[in-house]
C-alpha cells in the first residue's frame, strides 16, 4: 500500500472511534478503510454509503453483488473484486456471466431483469449515457428507487475502485489474479486468440 497503515496507538480518538464501528459492522478495519482513515471524516461517510448500498438497498442481493463487480472490474479493482466473486455467483449471478465480465466478453443471464440491469450498468459505465430504451427497461424492472440505487451502487463501487488503484491496496496474494489485461497496479498486452 502507498500509504503507511495507521497503527491503532497512532490514530486520534476520532479514527479510533470510526475503526471500531468498521471493525464491529466488516469485522476488522482492512482494505480501502486503512487509506480512508487518512480522512476520518470522509471514512465515516464512505463506510455509511457503502453499508447502504451493500446491505439495505432495495436491489436484490445478486444485483447489488452484480453492480459491484461491474464497477470493479471498470475500473480494474482486482482487490474488490477478488473480495466478491465468490460471493455474486452464491447470490445467484451465473459463473460463466462473472467469467465473461472478467474477460470484458458480453455476459449472458438466465433472468431478464438481470440482463436489463446489467445493460443499464454497462451503458452508463462504459457510454456514460443511458438509451431511452435501456432505461425503461431496467425501470419496469425495478422502479425509480431502484434506479437510483443502482446509480448509488455504480458511483459508491466506482469510488471504491479508485481508492483501490490510486493507493495500490495491498492484493490478496491468494488470489489468481482476476483479469487477463491486469498483473499488479499494471495493464499487460494480451496475447491475441489463434484464428
Amino acid at each position: 500500500m502507498r500509504l503507511p497503515i495507521i497503527a491503532p496507538d497512532e490514530m486520534n480518538e476520532r479514527q479510533r472511534e470510526i475503526g471500531a464501528r468498521i471493525a464491529g459492522r466488516r469485522g476488522a478495519v482492512r482494505g480501502p478503510f486503512r487509506v480512508w482513515l487518512h480522512s476520518p471524516e470522509l471514512c465515516e461517510r464512505v463506510e455509511s454509503l457503502g453499508a447502504f448500498v451493500r446491505f439495505e438497498s432495495s436491489l436484490p442481493l445478486r444485483l447489488r453483488e452484480l453492480s459491484l463487480l461491474m464497477a470493479a472490474r471498470h475500473w480494474d479493482a482486482q482487490y474488490s473484486w477478488n473480495a466478491h466473486v465468490d460471493k455474486a455467483v452464491e447470490a445467484g449471478i451465473p459463473a460463466a456471466a462473472v467469467r465473461a465480465i472478467a474477460e470484458r466478453r458480453e455476459p449472458e443471464f438466465e433472468r431478464d431483469e438481470d440482463a436489463a440491469f446489467h445493460r443499464f450498468c454497462h451503458e452508463l459505465l462504459e457510454e456514460h449515457f443511458v438509451t431511452e430504451d435501456t432505461f425503461r427497461a431496467a425501470e419496469k424492472h425495478f422502479g425509480p428507487q431502484g434506479l437510483v440505487d443502482a446509480v448509488g451502487s455504480l458511483g459508491n463501487f466506482s469510488m471504491l475502485g479508485m481508492c483501490l488503484n490510486a493507493f495500490q491496496v495491498d492484493l490478496q496474494p491468494d488470489r489468481t489474479p482476476p483479469f487477463p489485461d491486469v498483473r499488479g497496479y499494471e495493464r499487460v498486452e494480451v496475447p491475441e486468440e489463434p484464428r
